[in-house]
C-alpha cells in the first residue's frame, strides 16, 4: 500500500513505493521490476500513476539545476518541483516561459501529462522541453533531444516509456509581471470579444460557475511594463485581492492589484509559500481547438444546471499549439475548459459521460491527469498520433512494464 493521491479520492494499489537515491539504483530497480510506474507529487486525479507493481519516486535523486546560458537551457532533476527551481533560475537572470496554477507540482509529472498554464502565445509546460533522460524497461538510460525522430512522442508520455531522470528546458531572460483582476465579464462580451479578451495580457484566466452572469472574474497577468485597460469589456477592476472562489480568503493567491513582481510569483494563481493541504476536490479539463471555443462554451453552458451543484469553479484559458503527440494542444491553439469539482465523487462520476458527449463534437481532448469518461474511439479521433505513440511504447517497453489498466483503456489493445 503506497497511500493516496493529493485529493484523497484514490488509494493506490501498488505493492510498494521506492525512492532510489541514485540513477544507478533507479536503473537496478526498473530492470528487476515486472511492473512499475513513476509517481510524482500525486496531483493526478485518476489512476494514471497507479500500478500492480512498484511505484517509483525520483524525488530523492540528487537535486540538479544546471544552467547553460549559451544554449538558453536548464537541465533539472525530474523529481524537482517547479517551486524548487524558479527562484534559482530567477537569481541567475533566467525564467521559464510559463507556469501552471500551482508551483508545487513536479517537473517530470507535469510534463508527462501535458499540464499547461495559460496564454495565447504560450505553449504548455511540455513545449519547453529540449531534452529528456529516462530509464527504459530493461534498466538502460535513453537520452532524447528535440529533433530526434522519437522526441515528439517521448515528452508527453503518460509514464508509459520509462522513468524520467532529468529534463532539459528552454529558458528565457527573467521578466516582471503584474496581475490585475476584473469582475463581471458577461457571456455576451465573451461571445463578441473572446479573441480580444484572451489577447489582452501575457496570460488570461476567466472564472465562472456557468450561471447566467458569465465569468465572475478575469485574471490578467501582463508584463510589468504593459498598462492594463481601464475598462475591460464592461468588467470593473477589482479593488481588493480576490480568490477564484468569491467567498474564499485570498491570503494565498499571488499578488494582484497591479503590483509588479517576479514571473514566478505572478504566473501561478497560488503563492509558492503556500503549501496545499490534501485537496477536498476533483478536477476535470478539456482542451478544444480555438475555432470551436464559443460553440464548446455554449455546449457546457447548456449543462449548467447539472454542473453547478457539484462545482467549486471553472476556469477558461488559452494555450498555444505544440508538436507533441499526446499533448492536449497538439498541432492546434486551444481553449482549456477546467472544472474544479466538490468532492461529490458519485455525482461527478455520473455526469462525466454527458460532459464528454457535449465536447466530443468539438474535438475536445481531456487532460490526462484529471477525471474524465471517454472511449477509445473518441480518444483516437482526438489524438491523431496515438497509434504512433502506441508503436513507440511497444518498441521501448515490449512487455508492458510501465502500463496499467488506465492507460490500457485509453491507448493499448
Amino acid at each position: 500500500m503506497t497511500g493516496t493521491n493529493w485529493a484523497g479520492n484514490l488509494t493506490y494499489g501498488a505493492s510498494a513505493l521506492l525512492e532510489p537515491a541514485s540513477v544507478d539504483e533507479l536503473c537496478e530497480i526498473v530492470a528487476a521490476a515486472p511492473r512499475a510506474r513513476a509517481l510524482g507529487t500525486r496531483h493526478s486525479f485518476n489512476r494514471i500513476a497507479d500500478t500492480t507493481g512498484v511505484q517509483i519516486s525520483t524525488a530523492a535523486l540528487p537535486a540538479l539545476v544546471e544552467i547553460d546560458p549559451a544554449a538558453r537551457e536548464v537541465t533539472v532533476s525530474s523529481g524537482l518541483r517547479y517551486g524548487e527551481l524558479v527562484e534559482e533560475l530567477d537569481r541567475a537572470g533566467w525564467a521559464l516561459h510559463n507556469l501552471a496554477s500551482l508551483p508545487h507540482i513536479s517537473v517530470a509529472g507535469a510534463i508527462a501529462t501535458g499540464t499547461h498554464g495559460s496564454g495565447d502565445h504560450n505553449g504548455s509546460l511540455a513545449s519547453s522541453v529540449a531534452g529528456l533522460e529516462l530509464v527504459t524497461a530493461d534498466g538502460s538510460l535513453l537520452t532524447v533531444r528535440r529533433g530526434d525522430p522519437d522526441f515528439a512522442g517521448t515528452v508527453v508520455s503518460l509514464g508509459c516509456l520509462g522513468v524520467v531522470t532529468q529534463v532539459t528546458l528552454d529558458i528565457v531572460p527573467t521578466f516582471q509581471v503584474r496581475q490585475d483582476v476584473y469582475q463581471g465579464v458577461s457571456w455576451e462580451s465573451i461571445a463578441d470579444h473572446l479573441d480580444a479578451i484572451t489577447a489582452s495580457a501575457y496570460s488570461v484566466s476567466m472564472f465562472t460557475d456557468w450561471g447566467d452572469a458569465g465569468a465572475g472574474q478575469a485574471w490578467l497577468k501582463s508584463r510589468a511594463d504593459v498598462t492594463p485597460p481601464a475598462d475591460f469589456f464592461g468588467a470593473a477592476p477589482a479593488t481588493r485581492q480576490l480568490h477564484p472562489l468569491p467567498d474564499e480568503s485570498a491570503e494565498f493567491t499571488t499578488q494582484q492589484l497591479g503590483a509588479p513582481g517576479a514571473w514566478w510569483d505572478r504566473l501561478p494563481h497560488f503563492r509558492l509559500g503556500f503549501t496545499p493541504s490534501n485537496g477536498e476536490e476533483l478536477q476535470t479539463e478539456y482542451l478544444v481547438p480555438r475555432f470551436h471555443a464559443l460553440a464548446a462554451i455554449d455546449a457546457v453552458r447548456s449543462l449548467g444546471p447539472v454542473i453547478r451543484p457539484h462545482l467549486f469553479v471553472s476556469e477558461l484559458r488559452t494555450i498555444a499549439a505544440d508538436e507533441l503527440w499526446l499533448s492536449p494542444s497538439h498541432d492546434v491553439d486551444c481553449l482549456a475548459i477546467h472544472f474544479t469539482w466538490r468532492m461529490h465523487v458519485p455525482e461527478v462520476t455520473a455526469l462525466l459521460p454527458a460532459l464528454d458527449d457535449a465536447l466530443a463534437p468539438f474535438a475536445g481532448r481531456p487532460h490526462w491527469g484529471k477525471v474524465f469518461e471517454s472511449d477509445r474511439e473518441r480518444l483516437t479521433a482526438a489524438y491523431p498520433r496515438i497509434a504512433d505513440f502506441r508503436a513507440l511504447a511497444e518498441r521501448l517497453d515490449p512487455n508492458g512494464k510501465f502500463r496499467n489498466g488506465q492507460v490500457d483503456d485509453w491507448i493499448f489493445d
